[in-house]
């Protein structure tokens, strides 16, 4: 079976606390999800929140309507005598998601109105949405308490309106309070007695269910799936787009359109457009998700992949790789030198194995680049290695100067000294090192692309601070790390060991 998906990031997802997309941003959403992806339909704004959402409206619909993809945008609108039908047409839309209320609660208690009103209102807005050249899609808001509380106004509301042009019925648990067992029995009740009726499900996360109640939703019957990417949505979001393809592809045997080595790149750039950071953890896309971590897994995967499940990081675009720190045993290290063409003695991988452990255990983060440097420490060939060598500065900070560095610095066994001034003490040293590259090398230094500080929990005032920098060389991006008392050390040793990286790029 083919399963239908529909991307609502840029209306249920905006609806995220802090989240709002410029319209440039909303553009080159729809684009990736679109034209990467492959999403079937995407949802992009609600009508009628600002002038500035309707511009934004009206260049995805521009654009669309020039890629052949217009049939494939839709957008939230209200019972509202044909105010947001107006408004959808004149921003180039085609496709009205007609709000409307699933349960008898919500109709008698926010419309103030008996079912037989509703009934009425929703067929008039259809009318006026069709004769507008619209095509019309129904939501039935808070559906899931609607089945729970009054099953009988969700059926009556359906008895009524199953013979409209309506296109697809949206079953959304709105208030995300569904179990996978509800969701199963509720969907197919839908699916048994409108067998004629196309549904989707919306779910939202807020019992952590979400996934799995799309889950019962395809087991049930249901062909449509509502999503966003890393789940942006109301409170506690809605089913990731990762996690649904995943689930979709994998546990269900069924199909979708969607690219899945395109849903890394497409949750990285929205991650960045959004500014709500994906868990490390988060499956999928996750930063952590392809690491192992114990020594064991790597040993098991060198025998027949004994620890791999179906979800090869390959399918999402990305690479598995072998985390380095006190629960590392030989075969992450081996996994880890193997990637970097290195081989070692037993003796060497010992001893290594012991440093990356005690490193471990200080909480250091030991990456894959650092391993050249730890070995080379390890073996006593440090000083032979270490083209690049910090012989001694001075940070100078007084209130109301400029924080100034004095540097001396040993490449290639020539001295080196720089003096320069910055807006901090970091920014002073990174200035006189930068100096000395183009000035005195005629080097390129790399650019800072990022730099974060993490400090662990407790607020001690002697904690280790971890400094990693992100650099960009020639077109290669890579990461470096400091570990000290003090932050601008950290980023100092960040700094040094950068240095010595680009020597061997």
């Amino acid at each position: 079976m083919r399963i239908e998906i529909l991307d609502t990031t840029l209306r249920d997802g905006e609806q995220t606390s802090g989240v709002s997309f410029a319209p440039q941003e909303k553009l080159s959403i729809a684009r990736l999800l679109l034209s990467e992806l492959h999403v079937d339909r995407i949802e992009i704004a609600s009508a009628r929140v600002s002038e500035g959402e309707f511009q934004s409206v009206s260049q995805v619909c521009a654009w669309a309507e020039k890629q052949g993809f217009l049939d494939r945008i839709e957008i939230l609108g209200f019972i509202d005598r044909g105010i947001s039908t107006r408004w959808i047409k004149k921003a180039g839309g085609s496709i009205i998601n007609l709000l409307c209320k699933g349960s008898l609660r919500h109709c008698r208690e926010q419309l103030k109105k008996s079912p037989e009103e509703h009934i009425a209102d929703i067929r008039a807005e259809i009318s006026l949405a069709r004769e507008n050249g619209l095509r019309v899609n129904i939501y039935l808001e808070d559906w899931s308490n609607g089945m729970i509380h009054s099953p009988e106004y969700v059926y009556q509301l359906m008895d009524a309106l199953h013979g409209e042009e309506i296109e697809h019925f949206m079953l959304p648990d709105t208030l995300g309070i569904l179990n996978p067992y509800q969701c199963f029995e509720f969907c197919a009740a839908m699916k048994e007695r409108y067998p004629d009726c196309r549904f989707d499900f919306h779910g939202h996360n807020d019992y952590d269910l979400a996934i799995a109640n799309v889950y019962s939703a395809v087991k049930a019957g249901i062909q449509g799936i509502h999503c966003t990417i890393n789940g942006l949505g109301e409170r506690a979001g809605n089913a990731p787009l990762s996690s649904v393809l995943a689930v979709i592809h994998d546990q269900l045997k069924c199909q979708t359109g969607i690219d899945e080595k395109k849903i890394n790149q497409v949750s990285r750039v929205v991650e960045s457009y959004s500014g709500v950071r994906i868990p490390a953890n988060k499956p999928v896309i996750g930063e952590y998700v392809f690491t192992q971590c114990a020594g064991v897994h790597a040993d098991g995967d060198s025998k027949s992949n004994l620890y791999y499940n179906d979800l090869l990081p390959e399918r999402f675009g990305r690479t598995r790789e072998y985390a380095l720190g006190k629960t590392s045993g030989k075969a992450n290290i081996r996994k880890n030198l193997e990637a970097l063409g290195i081989e070692l003695d037993e003796e060497s991988m010992r001893k290594v194995t012991d440093r990356i452990i005690a490193l471990g255990d200080k909480k250091e983060q030991v990456t894959q680049e650092d391993l050249p440097y730890i070995i080379s420490d390890v073996l006593k060939h440090d000083t032979k290695d270490q083209k690049i060598r910090l012989l001694n500065y001075s940070l100078a900070l007084a209130q109301g100067l400029h924080p100034v560095a004095v540097v001396k610095i040993e490449i290639h066994g020539k001295q080196y000294e720089q003096t320069a001034t910055g807006d901090g003490q970091y920014d002073a040293f990174v200035k006189a090192v930068r100096t000395i590259y183009k000035q005195q090398l005629g080097r390129e230094f790399p650019m800072l692309a990022n730099y974060t500080v993490d400090i662990p929990p407790g607020g001690r005032t002697d904690a280790f601070v971890q400094t990693v920098i992100t650099w960009n060389y020639h077109g290669h991006t890579f990461k470096t790390r400091g570990l000290d008392a003090d932050q601008t050390e950290a980023a100092i040793q960040a700094t040094v060991k950068m240095l010595n990286q680009i020597e061997n790029l």
